[in-house]
């Protein structure tokens, strides 16, 4: 027997049901017999307005054609998203049935753009309370100014950092390419401009310092792991014993930020300890495993790294990012040339590594001043140099 499935879309502003079957001419025919049924050249599927009455006619139709009829996607739970309030008390946001819908729809959209589970999730928690924000108010009615208001609103009650103010505006400008009906023209006004902070950047005795106080192996091994390597913290989370290769002292990062595959260094005084932890704890899987063979978690990285920075007594806020400031500050300042440490953390453009010049102290403590370089001048001969005091009664200057 044949299936037919019964899938839910937005279309045309409203809650459509889209018929999905391979191109059968009789199939066709039979389902132009009801009048409710169109075609969509858009989505390349026919469809019929989402309502009890319509399923049932249509459910019952296709069952005189002998077809087996798939309708589980339309009876998905609406989707939810858990806020708290100032109460304390858990609120739960549901949207409209089309607003489901839509929220769907657009998620499938940043699937089929292969962007990434973070990003997604990141993305479609901004869509889910903009979606809401709206209530039932048609997608084609939605105005630049709906868009500012909800912007200023976000920003007034949540403080979003100026990082999650652009990803809210990349979020609905994903929207606005999903659905064309909307009017976003303006929607790049209201991105602000990136914030240019310098990194936070540990010193070396600091970097050592942590990792005395990290008493736990296998903390040890994730912290020092981060510096030793300059590894992003999803990238440690997701390496697998295959990745590691100690005879060459190399490590494959697959899939990093980017789409982007790489190797970096495994560093000499790392090895034993790295050896020691792969027989105490004999991963199965991922190099750092949590329960049951599980990925380790990142909140469980930042929580022990708090925990050390403050038995340690580093007042600085320090997360597992800043390991890997710390690592490329301290590769430039030991002369490795920027197009290396460029190429081990897998940056795309030479000015995203470029900001470490900016925080690297070497090379810019050995800048000469000009004042020494007038007084070497002037000097006739070292003795004359170590005479000439400014603090001094030189008669000649």
């Amino acid at each position: 027997m044949s299936t037919v499935y019964l899938k839910p879309l937005y279309h045309r502003g409203k809650a459509q049901i889209a018929i999905q079957y391979g191109y059968d001419q009789d199939f066709i025919n039979h389902l132009k017999q009801l009048s409710i049924v169109k075609y969509s050249t858009t989505h390349r599927c026919f469809y019929c307005e989402f309502n009890t009455h319509n399923k049932t006619s249509l459910f019952e139709h296709l069952r005189l054609k002998k077809l087996y009829v798939d309708y589980s996607a339309l009876i998905q739970k609406r989707s939810r998203k858990v806020v708290k309030k100032k109460s304390n008390k858990v609120a739960k946001q549901v949207l409209t049935t089309e607003m489901s819908l839509v929220y769907q729809q657009y998620l499938s959209y940043l699937r089929g753009k292969r962007l990434s589970y973070n990003t997604i999730k990141v993305y479609g928690g901004f869509v889910f309370n903009f979606l809401n924000y709206l209530d039932q108010k048609p997608l084609a009615t939605v105005t630049n100014k709906d868009v500012r208001l909800f912007i200023e609103n976000e920003i007034k009650n949540k403080h979003y950092a100026i990082s999650s103010h652009r990803q809210l505006v990349s979020a609905l400008k994903h929207l606005g390419d999903c659905f064309v009906e909307i009017n976003f023209s303006e929607i790049e006004t209201f991105r602000p401009k990136k914030s240019k902070h310098l990194p936070t950047v540990l010193s070396s005795e600091e970097i050592i310092n942590i990792l005395v106080h990290t008493k736990n192996l296998k903390h040890r091994t994730i912290l020092t792991f981060l510096y030793a390597s300059g590894l992003r913290i999803g990238e440690l989370l997701s390496l697998t014993l295959s990745d590691i290769d100690i005879n060459r002292k190399q490590v494959f990062i697959s899939n990093g930020k980017g789409r982007k595959d790489r190797y970096v260094s495994l560093a000499d005084y790392f090895l034993p300890l790295l050896r020691d932890y792969v027989v105490t704890y004999k991963p199965q899987h991922y190099f750092i495993e949590g329960p049951k063979n599980s990925k380790y978690s990142a909140s469980s990285i930042r929580k022990f790294l708090a925990r050390s920075c403050e038995a340690a007594g580093i007042t600085k806020r320090v997360t597992p990012h800043t390991l890997r400031h710390s690592y490329a500050t301290h590769m430039l300042e030991n002369g490795v040339a920027l197009r290396y440490i460029q190429e081990l953390l897998g940056h795309s453009k030479p000015e995203t590594t470029m900001i470490y010049t900016h925080v690297a102290q070497k090379n810019l403590m050995q800048v000469e001043s000009p004042l020494d370089s007038l007084v070497k001048k002037i000097t006739k001969n070292a003795k004359q140099e170590q005479n000439f005091l400014l603090s001094g009664n030189n008669d000649g200057i």
